[in-house]
């Protein structure tokens, strides 16, 4: 099993939800799942337990009963100073419109909070974002991806299969 701590992204947690893991058809995925982050290997930001708990469904249910292992509260000061790095970095950067920063910057966002917490702690970003390919400054993108801007910290981000071999889980 891996040493690493996975932070994990909203995404990770509704995509199965919605897609591929149903409560009712795959109780093993989510009684792993709960199993990691309370023991926690994966840790869980404020925001996006937040962002779970705006839904009117079981999985807001799941993670309302969920006692967090390693939970963050992202208002720590080496937290903030990566954050407002991260967003610097966004603004200088001739790859991206005014517009990435403008969503990043908004307070319920929390892609730019979940790079700070991984570069400050050494986390591993779990996320189904992709690269965006052909990034480059003539033709500046609005959207700015965790994966992009996390290498640029020295963060490495994995999708949730990759993290879920790593750790073992097993569906049965």
């Amino acid at each position: 099993m891996s040493n690493k701590i996975y932070l994990i992204d909203t995404n990770s947690l509704i995509e199965p939800f919605l897609k591929y893991y149903p409560f009712d058809f795959a109780p093993g995925f989510w009684e792993q799942m709960a199993r990691f982050i309370e023991g926690g290997k994966i840790a869980v930001l404020d925001l996006v337990k937040n962002e779970l708990l705006q839904g009117n469904d079981k999985l807001r249910d799941w993670v309302s009963a969920l006692e967090m292992g390693t939970y963050i509260d992202r208002r720590q000061p080496p937290i903030i100073e990566k954050y407002s790095a991260v967003l610097q970095y966004i603004q200088s950067n001739p790859c991206y419109k005014t517009s990435a920063l403008q969503e990043w910057s908004k307070g319920t966002v929390a892609d730019p909070w979940l790079i700070a917490v991984a570069a400050v702690n050494q986390y591993t970003i779990v996320t189904f974002e992709k690269p965006n390919d052909g990034l480059n400054a003539r033709n500046p993108s609005k959207n700015a991806k965790i994966p992009d801007v996390a290498s640029e910290f020295g963060v490495e981000t994995v999708d949730l299969y990759s993290m879920m071999r790593e750790l073992g889980f097993m569906l049965r």
